[in-house]
């Protein structure tokens, strides 16, 4: 047994991660949910051997300073992969992110429409949001690779890590992960736009300054596609804000009102129509109400836009999950436990785009 058997493994079983762990056989993270491999129970010398087995002599030096690490790794005829390294009671342990170099199109992820409308807009924020695990990196480059058919521009982005290796197609692409090409998310943002942009994929807003530079890219004319760990709109906001001192606020608030085009909230679920997990999202598109609300801070009004705004392409998660149930994609106990009451799974909802139901794993 080898890391690369290891690894082959994974791939031929669409898993997104790899755990290895003393004292347990090499995990796999499938559809959401832990599988065991059928491989022997790792011993703490054979974790070591796997883990060890790739480095580097500066990656070792660096592991031993630091007691982690974090690298990527490309095995020909395998795939990509971001390797994390830690300790654990004394003992390695690592976290495998499987990468791709295949992306699927927005079409066949279940995403409605109006998510390929918005990575056409030429300038302004997009926020991808959901939980971890829920697919926002999926479909953050389901939208890059859009924009790389469909246009002749320059797309950035900054990822940590890569995870879905572009090829130039009609646009130039360039890749950046921090750690390796960049020391943080809002450095690369300040480089990235002396480079001569015109979109900035940035892998996740985590902070003050990353989400400042980054509506700052979004303000002098740049698309920028980001993500958020938030469940939905409301909440994006609200905390795009928050994290901004008290006497900021307002200005933020006219900044993202200005600048927002849009944020799709995200979640998998598991499906019974077929293996896999469909997507649900809510959509919020950005017209003069939602200015307006964003502006005057009242939050607490964005839902109840949203469950009006079907014409412009909006979307509640209540009508999509109303819309999976009904159709036989998930069932009651799966939505009944995501929508604001039962009582509206229920209820009559208009047709959705058939785009929104798309029977095809993500």
């Amino acid at each position: 047994m080898n890391l690369t058997e290891i690894l082959k493994t994974a791939v031929d079983t669409n898993a997104s991660d790899v755990h290895l762990v003393v004292g347990l056989p090499p995990i796999l993270r499938v559809d959401g949910e832990i599988v065991t491999t059928p491989y022997d129970v790792l011993t703490d010398d054979e974790t070591d051997r796997l883990i060890l087995e790739n480095l580097t002599a500066a990656q070792r030096d660096k592991l031993v300073e630091t007691r982690q690490l974090c690298y990527s790794l490309k095995l020909p005829d395998v795939g990509y992969f971001r390797v994390t390294i830690y300790h654990s009671k004394a003992q390695l342990g690592a976290s495998i992110r499987v990468g791709s170099t295949s992306i699927r199109p927005l079409e066949e992820l279940g995403l409605p429409s109006i998510v390929g409308d918005l990575a056409r807009r030429p300038a302004g924020l997009v926020l991808i949001t959901g939980p971890t695990g829920s697919g926002k990196t999926t479909t953050l480059n389901a939208m890059i690779d859009q924009i790389n058919r469909e246009r002749r521009c320059k797309i950035i982005t900054v990822e940590d890590p890569i995870e879905y290796l572009h090829s130039n197609k009609r646009s130039v692409i360039v890749q950046q992960e921090v750690g390796t090409d960049a020391r943080t998310f809002d450095e690369a943002i300040v480089h990235i736009l002396r480079q001569d942009p015109n979109v900035i994929g940035v892998g996740e807003m985590r902070d003050l300054n990353t989400i400042t530079t980054a509506l700052t890219a979004a303000e002098t004319g740049h698309l920028v596609l980001s993500t958020l760990h938030t469940p939905n709109a409301s909440e994006t906001v609200n905390r795009i804000v928050d994290v901004f001192p008290a006497g900021q606020q307002n200005q933020v608030r006219q900044q993202l009102s200005s600048t927002l085009l849009g944020i799709v909230a995200q979640q998998l679920l598991p499906r019974i129509d077929r293996a896999g997990r469909i997507v649900a999202t809510e959509v919020l598109v950005t017209n003069e109400a939602v200015r307006n609300i964003i502006r005057e801070g009242k939050i607490q009004m964005l839902p109840n836009t949203i469950r009006t705004g079907r014409a412009e392409g909006m979307l509640s998660v209540d009508d999509c999950l109303r819309e999976l149930y009904q159709t036989g994609v998930i069932t009651y106990d799966t939505a009944a436990n995501r929508v604001s009451h039962p009582d509206l799974l229920r209820g009559e909802s208009d047709r959705f785009d058939p785009t929104a139901t798309d029977q095809s794993r993500l």
